[in-house]
């Protein structure tokens, strides 16, 4: 399809009633779960050696130094861990986690109950005692997206539970709109931040770029990541890219594949069968088109840094702000994306952002544009795999620097503190805002619409044409693919509540494995070697 976007002005942003409470360590009752042993998490997941383009592109987009760069991957991956372990012990009254400071050496795990406070210390991060459960939260989002879905509107585009400030968060076009989905809605005021924005998040995609695949010769989309499903192969991408039975090229014009199944609106999640002459890999196409292995699909928290790769402007990064968001395009509500402040254009839809080494979700939509900053909203790929019985294309490598190159700080153990840093402003510290602090307005859209003088239409000789055939995208049969592995789909007829490779499994889940029980950590498909006994970054022994 072709969609034309309109330029959108700065947005002004005002925040009311903010509250969050910071309590003195209490007398508690709540035991802190006991510390971990066997590999770290960082190992695990490959955090403790990262490509060197996602170093590069972390301290570009970031400010980050190298040492720095490598240390948050590191500090991201041991927090994810820990905020699992305590959302179990936790249970009701756990009120979100997230990681805060240049390093990420700081995280934060909200409570509604005092008593838990000295068990999240005991357990590596700091208490925040707050007013209202996340439960409570997101009863109040489900009301606010149900009044939005019976309005139309598209005057309150983006709602979302922030844990950070433990509120909802409503972003509309104007004070008054905002009042009407409020009394439609009937929910507490008290419970909600309006953020007045003039920005209104688009589906992103049809302007020229550079490498992408085609949709029925008449729009262009970005890869997600490669999958198999049993016999077939193919790829991840949005929703919005194409419905059942399109056809797609790659980005030298070559017959690729076949729309199998697309959801769009409500998800924003879809997956191709690729023709014979092309192979999954597991790699993403990183900062100057090299490639990026992925690992697995581990969730990041709130605040992680995440990199996203896209056929119109590349290899960008920025941080998680908000998981389980829900979004307003023109073409309907999507529910269930993640808020980042990584910048996107049209064109991009459909790529891949990654975590460390760890596939995070596929490009939705936005506002905003890389020349002057943007907000965009990733589908998790998680919900794809699981909803489309498709298993993630994983590599054995993480590429280069090699576990003890001097930027890239060896696994923490996670009995262990963080890795801090001296510029790591203490948790809460007022001098650091939050993104998304209604101080810093986000930067209105200013991508020009198709036909604009300033994008070259396709054929213009001063641009050349993608997918120049002497070099085949990423996945084509002329390209020795990537060392990988893929991991075998669910197991039929595998006895109930026992783990099997392949499936998705999400925080306190709880599976057998060698008349052994576990319960989850960090929602993640399962790989075949990240057995339960194995892996203690995702999964607790409990029984």
């Amino acid at each position: 399809m072709v969609h034309r976007h309109t330029r959108a002005a700065c947005a002004v942003l005002t925040t009311v009633g903010a509250v969050v409470l910071t309590a003195a360590p209490a007398s508690g009752v709540a035991d802190p779960p006991p510390p971990a042993t066997g590999p770290s998490a960082a190992r695990t997941l490959g955090a403790d050696r990262p490509h060197a383009d996602v170093l590069r592109a972390l301290q570009r987009d970031l400010g980050l130094s190298a040492a720095q760069a490598g240390t948050r991957l590191v500090n991201e991956a041991e927090a994810g861990t820990r905020a699992g372990r305590l959302q179990n012990a936790l249970g009701a009254h756990f009120a979100g986690a997230w990681v805060q400071g240049p390093t990420s050496a700081h995280l934060v795990v909200a409570t509604t109950d005092a008593a838990h406070v000295r068990a999240i210390e005991e357990g590596g991060a700091t208490a925040r005692l707050v007013r209202t459960g996340l439960a409570d939260l997101r009863a109040v989002k489900e009301k606010l997206d149900a009044a939005a879905h019976r309005s139309g509107t598209l005057d309150t585009p983006v709602r979302y539970v922030d844990v950070r400030t433990n509120r909802v968060v409503l972003q509309a076009t104007d004070r008054a709109a905002a009042d009407r989905l409020l009394a439609d809605a009937g929910v507490d005021r008290a419970l909600v931040d309006v953020r007045l924005s003039a920005d209104r998040p688009r589906a992103l995609y049809d302007i020229k770029g550079g490498e992408a695949y085609y949709i029925d010769e008449q729009a262009r989309c970005s890869i997600g990541f490669s999958i198999t499903k049993g016999d077939e192969q193919g790829f991840v991408s949005a929703g919005h890219c194409g419905k059942p039975g399109a056809k797609t090229t790659g980005a030298n014009q070559a017959a690729q594949g076949t729309f199998k199944a697309s959801t769009f609106p409500e998800k924003d999640m879809s997956w191709v069968a690729t023709n014979a002459e092309w192979t999954a890999t597991p790699t993403v196409k990183g900062e100057g088109g090299k490639d990026v292995q992925v690992a697995g699909s581990v969730q990041a928290l709130v605040g992680a840094a995440v990199c996203r790769s896209g056929s119109t402007t590349g290899w960008h990064c920025g941080e998680i702000e908000q998981h389980d968001t829900s979004v307003t395009y023109a073409e309907g509500t999507v529910n269930g994306v993640t808020r980042t402040s990584v910048c996107a254009e049209p064109g991009d839809s459909g790529g891949s952002y990654v975590s460390g080494s760890q596939a995070q979700g596929v490009t939705s939509g936005g506002s905003g544009d890389c020349r002057s900053g943007g907000t965009t909203f990733y589908q998790p790929v998680n919900p794809i795999l699981e909803t489309y019985g498709l298993t993630l294309k994983t590599g054995t490598e993480q590429g280069t620097p090699p576990p003890g190159d001097p930027t890239t700080p060896p696994p923490g153990d996670p009995s262990t503190p963080p890795q801090d840093d001296p510029t790591t402003p203490p948790p809460g510290d007022p001098t650091t805002p939050p993104p998304g602090d209604p101080t810093t307005p986000p930067p209105g859209d200013q991508t020009p619409p198709p036909g604009d003088p300033t994008t070259p239409p396709p054929g213009d000789p001063t641009t050349p044409p993608p997918g120049d055939p002497t070099t085949p995208p990423p996945g084509q049969g002329t390209t020795p693919p990537a060392e990988g592995r893929s991991t075998p789909p669910a197991v039929q007829g595998a006895a109930p509540g026992s783990w099997t490779a392949g499936r998705v499994y999400g925080v306190g889940t709880e599976v057998t494995h060698g008349s052994v029980r576990y319960r989850c950590l960090q929602s993640h498909q399962a790989q075949g070697t990240w057995r339960p006994e194995t892996t203690p970054a995702l999964w607790q022994r409990v029984g």
